[in-house]
């Protein structure tokens, strides 16, 4: 694997982790991102696992991109290329076929916020604490979090944590909707496993879903119906279907074995 990202694969439950290991504050360089976009092209091939958790290990998510690098970027053109490396790397995250969860301990600032937001889910510890600090050095988020912020809170509260580049603790992260639940830290990764298990259990239908809700975000809903109803036919054509009807006309709701196919 690589020198910053690790990944680890469970292939008996189904689950990967794709473990952050940039110490000391898992600090998001270039070479850390094209990692990330590594992996994440290598978990899209993988047929075998069903949900994935990204963690940063029990002390820090990751605090922000590594601003050592910053100086180097001499003017527009390379600014603009730096993004969009970042960029595709959480693209290529967030449009992976599995479910994804950040399992989200002690700081997750400017890239690392931006690196959990490109996750299907966030579980926090209560130390987490998020934010997009840009502002305070004069420039602003370049990995999505002026974008997928407002989407996942609304634009209002997005539009104030932007402007003020305050910080987010784990409480007001459950309030605003930006977590999903909130755990003691020792039990952040821990749920966050537990909750993959259950996902990598699911249908082959469960990666439409995802993928017709991604899709159809951006499009007018006349249009996104159709993204439904062609997906409604592919769940016709997967061995899941079958097994889960069979198993609801034999057994009732919630009892089928599926096998993603």
């Amino acid at each position: 694997m690589g020198d910053f990202v690790n990944l680890e694969i469970d292939s008996e439950s189904g689950v990967a982790t794709i473990r952050i290991e940039r110490p000391p504050m898992n600090a998001i360089s270039m070479q850390l991102t094209a990692e990330l976009n590594d992996i994440a092209g290598q978990l899209a091939e993988d047929q075998g696992i069903g949900a994935v958790v990204v963690w940063g290990g029990p002390k820090i998510f990751a605090a922000g991109a590594d601003i050592k690098e910053f100086p180097a970027l001499q003017n527009k053109e390379e600014a603009v290329e730096f993004s969009m490396k970042l960029h595709n790397a959480l693209l290529a995250l967030e449009n992976l076929p599995q479910i994804t969860i950040s399992a989200v301990n002690g700081y997750a600032l400017g890239g690392g916020c931006e690196l959990a937001m490109a996750t299907d889910f966030r579980f926090a510890g209560e130390s987490a604490v998020f934010g997009q600090p840009e502002v305070l050095l004069g420039i602003l988020p370049g990995g999505g979090g002026t974008q997928r912020l407002m989407r996942l809170i609304g634009i209002t509260k997005a539009k104030e944590i932007n402007y003020s580049g305050r910080q987010v603790n784990a409480e007001e992260a459950l309030e605003i909707g930006l977590v999903s639940a909130v755990y003691p830290d020792d039990d952040c990764y821990p749920q966050a496993l537990e909750a993959a298990k259950e996902y990598a259990k699911g249908p082959k239908s469960l990666q439409f879903i995802k993928k017709v809700m991604m899709d159809g975000l951006a499009l007018p809903l006349e249009e996104a119906i159709k993204l439904e109803a062609e997906a409604f036919g592919d769940c016709f054509e997967t061995d899941d279907r079958l097994i889960g009807v069979q198993s609801f006309l034999d057994h009732g709701p919630g009892r089928a074995t599926f096998t993603r196919k």
